[in-house]
């Protein structure tokens, strides 16, 4: 029975995948016509297929709070690759991701042609993803960032990176924080978190070879990014997040300064 439930989770992902597929070569039809595909639509179709994707994974979804009216930069905790389609079910976005994932077999191509940003670590491109974030934003088209920088196994926070939160200052766009928990049987889930070496084969056929578990999405209150520092906009972001994960502040948070750059 278990071998059955692997291979139709799997079928259902595999038509999923051929759906996304079937609307990224579309995308690229337009592109060599010449025919323009604002970043709006492309958005609301990602949204589409992460919704697909997001209902063909072996996961309960409860959401907390309510999804902005108005663009916002959304700012989350990193658990693994399911965050993102998870997330992008829930409304039109634009993601930002790193580098590597661009040349992911399948995976890579549609996130390119659903309009993710993609970032060098240590590439030197901060200001060039400023100014394209920004440009969403003045679009009216939410982005999502994971200022972690990588993923954890949902025990801990990570640091928070500022310098991405630049655009939201720029714009006056105010931060959305998102704080994503994976829960089997009451407890952290030890499947979920998508850490280290691990490929994605591997790890979606553990999934797929478990039953089902939960997963928690927490819409905190927006923080507003007028006059704010980007370091200090980051840490507010973080400690939002913390709180709602694992209650109070912890003592290895650093105690940064509200000028921080």
């Amino acid at each position: 029975m278990q071998r059955l439930r692997v291979y139709a989770r799997v079928v259902r992902v595999l038509l999923v995948v051929l759906f996304g597929l079937g609307m990224a070569s579309l995308f690229s039809l337009y592109e060599r016509l010449h025919l323009r595909t604002p970043t709006d639509r492309r958005q609301r179709w990602s949204q589409l297929f992460m919704t697909r994707l997001g209902n063909a994974l072996p996961f309960r979804v409860r959401v907390i709070g309510a999804c902005p009216q108005q663009p916002m930069l959304w700012v989350s905790n990193h658990v693994s690759w399911t965050d993102i389609p998870l997330l992008g079910m829930l409304t039109p976005l634009s993601f930002l991701s790193k580098a590597e994932v661009r040349h992911w077999p399948v995976a890579g191509w549609l996130a390119l042609k659903a309009g993710t940003l993609f970032i060098r670590r240590g590439g030197g491109d901060s200001q060039l993803l400023r100014t394209q974030i920004s440009q969403h934003l003045q679009q009216a088209c939410p982005v999502l960032i994971f200022p972690e920088g990588t993923t954890t196994d949902g025990h801990s926070l990570r640091t928070f990176h500022g310098r991405l939160l630049a655009s939201a200052i720029d714009t006056g766009t105010p931060l959305q924080p998102v704080a994503v928990r994976y829960l089997r049987d009451g407890e952290l889930d030890p499947i979920a978190p998508f850490v280290g070496d691990d490929d994605l084969l591997s790890h979606l056929m553990r999934l797929f070879a478990s039953d089902c578990s939960e997963v928690e999405i927490h819409l905190l209150e927006p923080i507003p990014s007028a006059g704010e520092e980007r370091a200090a906009l980051a840490f507010k972001a973080q400690l939002a997040i913390h709180a709602t994960l694992f209650g109070a502040e912890p003592v290895s948070l650093p105690q940064r300064r509200a000028k921080a750059a």
